[in-house]
């Protein structure tokens, strides 16, 4: 068994292998290029080295272009089509406008090609082609799935998210809470794609691999597209990028699984004329498929134990504490709704981070600087789009005090004022989302 991608003797007439030959060549200018320019295809085959890449927020390669992308935005369409590095999301318009220049590129290249080489591509070509596209797109999918298995693309509600209303939620941050709030869901939808991203490195298992990718990749697709999560156009390319490995075997697979009719096998052309090269090359797939996951799965163990491991960081003063007494100005403030300078709940998570919880229920998120002195400065946060944030003036400098662990008491200055507030810690598993577990019998359904 060689290490490439089967392909059928052309027996169509005339018209049909031209018009097969130029889809071939189209697509292999332009899954090339996309695959190349926008996925992170050349940091994935790095393996556990990827981590040494981690200052860059995307694609290595978007930034060179830009100039062009830049250009064709604004003279074709009108918009700054820069790609903003800070941002992470696939969607944005810089990435749009470098997929219609790949589309343009790609169709004069294969009009050009066409031209000047009317004969059919030799099977290597197509053996070559569908080899570095499973290794795309297997890389991809071990690398996304990976973040899952071990699962920290999706991680479970933060303290501060235990109490914002749903409605609040946008839907990307519903779908985000809902699949993190069950870590066994998301390493199974993590293990599928680990599995169907491996399945492509190996030859005799690529076929059942570009299925299980179609598969999964149509899941990611529909989700991306219902909750608005903005990563639409790599999870539709590798859904194609699936459908044009599988194409070859659509005709046997509908003979099986459809008409109930045997089928035989296809012609498998070969990467190389001789033998031992085509073993060989089999063997090295395989082990950068292995290199792949080792990577992956070292860098999300290691995303892992800082984010969620036993020595992960946090704040001095972890927890929910509800505010039982605050006093502004010396007076008594009472818990009225209306409110705008007394706080209902005071929340410590991440180590420099704090979230206070306005009466009307508002969650409004800002540093926390514990001083050596043993005083508490809250700062607010002057970028909330998710960019750095700056930091002003602390519009808070308070003193801690714990005479128990599930009380604490801050006195000091908010907002030039002084103020005394006594708070008292609650249990985060008294919320159902985190206590309600699993049960085999239930005589009534548990929805709250």
């Amino acid at each position: 068994m060689t290490d490439a991608a089967p392909t059928e003797p052309v027996t169509t007439r005339p018209g049909g292998r031209l018009l097969a030959e130029t889809a071939l060549r189209f697509c292999v200018i332009y899954f090339g290029l996309f695959c190349l320019l926008i996925t992170f295809i050349p940091l994935a085959l790095l393996g556990p080295l990827t981590r040494w890449t981690r200052r860059y927020h995307g694609p290595p390669d978007m930034a060179l272009t830009d100039p062009v992308t830049g250009w064709v935005g604004r003279t074709l369409f009108g918009v700054d089509a820069v790609y903003r590095v800070d941002s992470g999301a696939g969607d944005q318009t810089a990435v749009w406008v470098l997929v219609f220049c790949l589309l343009v590129v790609a169709v004069v290249a294969t009009a050009v090609w066409t031209a000047l080489d009317p004969r059919p591509s030799s099977p290597r070509v197509r053996a070559w082609f569908a080899l570095f596209l499973r290794l795309c797109l297997g890389g991809q999918m071990v690398g996304f799935g990976f973040a899952k298995l071990i699962p920290t693309q999706m991680p479970a509600p933060t303290l501060a998210q235990l109490l914002q209303p749903y409605g609040d939620l946008s839907p990307a941050s519903v779908l985000w809470l809902q699949v993190g709030s069950s870590y066994p869901y998301e390493m199974t939808l993590g293990a599928v794609e680990v599995i169907a991203g491996l399945l492509l490195f190996v030859s005799r298992t690529a076929v059942l691999g570009a299925a299980a990718c179609l598969a999964s990749t149509a899941h990611i697709l529909l989700l991306n597209m219902t909750f608005d999560i903005p990563e639409k156009l790599l999870a539709a390319h590798l859904l194609l990028i699936s459908l044009f490995l599988l194409a070859p075997y659509l005709r046997r697979l509908v003979d099986v699984f459809v008409r109930q009719r045997p089928c035989e096998p296809l012609t498998l052309p070969s990467l190389f004329t001789d033998n031992r090269k085509n073993r060989i090359a089999t063997w090295v797939v395989v082990a950068i498929g292995l290199w792949v996951a080792l990577g992956s799965g070292y860098d999300r163990w290691v995303v892992w134990q800082e984010q969620s491991g036993a020595a992960s960081p946090k704040s001095e003063l972890y927890g929910i504490w509800d505010v039982r007494d605050f006093t502004l100005d010396g007076q008594p403030v009472p818990p009225l709704t209306t409110d705008e300078n007394r706080w209902q709940r005071l929340v410590f998570d991440d180590p420099q981070a704090a979230t206070y919880q306005r009466m009307n229920g508002e969650l409004v998120p800002a540093r926390a600087d514990f001083l050596p002195n043993g005083q508490l400065e809250l700062t607010t946060l002057t970028d909330t789009t998710g960019g750095q944030a700056g930091h002003e003036s602390p519009f808070a400098t308070l003193s801690t005090e714990r005479p128990s662990p599930d009380r604490l008491l801050l006195r000091g200055e908010l907002h030039d004022r002084p103020v005394a507030i006594i708070l008292e810690r609650v249990d985060p598993n008294s919320f159902p989302l985190r206590s309600r577990g699993f049960h085999w019998v239930q005589d009534y359904p548990y929805f709250r």
